[in-house]
């Protein structure tokens, strides 16, 4: 496309006036760090949760009497938890990344939705071991900062 052909305003990070762009000028970058490494930190946490969590199921199904269609159910939740868990990383840091306040709020959503499911591990399963208490305070806890600073990258996005 020719450079007098391009739409107006900022595409990218190299038209905001970037290391190496010929962009609008100097623009304050918005992105949160904090919330980036959290993002990070989360996604490697959950995975973890995810497995151990996944290995607390079946073990309890075998050393203590575990109803059938209740194991039915946690299993879905774990699984269905980790579907929303991958989404809701992939629009958080695309929503941080690129400062957009639409795939961050998404994000936001998909936290509360994740915390739901990490309180339902953490206190409602069938049966709850203190290893699920403290994976789940854990999971929850980063749940809670995470949502504190996604709130706080939507203000300065939207100001």
């Amino acid at each position: 496309m020719a450079e007098g052909m391009r739409a107006a305003g900022p595409r990218g990070c190299r038209d905001r006036g970037g290391p190496g762009g010929r962009g609008l000028g100097k623009m304050a970058v918005l992105s949160s760090v904090p919330l980036q490494i959290l993002l990070c930190l989360s996604g490697t946490y959950y995975t973890l949760y995810f497995l151990a969590t996944l290995l607390m199921i079946l073990y309890k199904s075998q050393v203590f009497t575990y109803p059938q269609n209740h194991l039915v159910l946690d299993l879905t939740l774990l699984f269905l938890m980790g579907i929303l868990e991958a989404t809701r990383l992939y629009f958080g840091t695309k929503g941080n990344l690129m400062e957009l306040e639409a795939p961050l709020a998404a994000s936001l959503v998909l936290t509360v939705a994740g915390a739901l499911l990490s309180i339902y591990f953490l206190l409602w399963q069938t049966l709850v071991l203190q290893a699920d208490s403290i994976l789940s305070a854990t999971l929850l806890t980063l749940h809670g900062l995470e949502a504190i600073l996604q709130v706080v990258a939507i203000a300065a996005f939207t100001s």
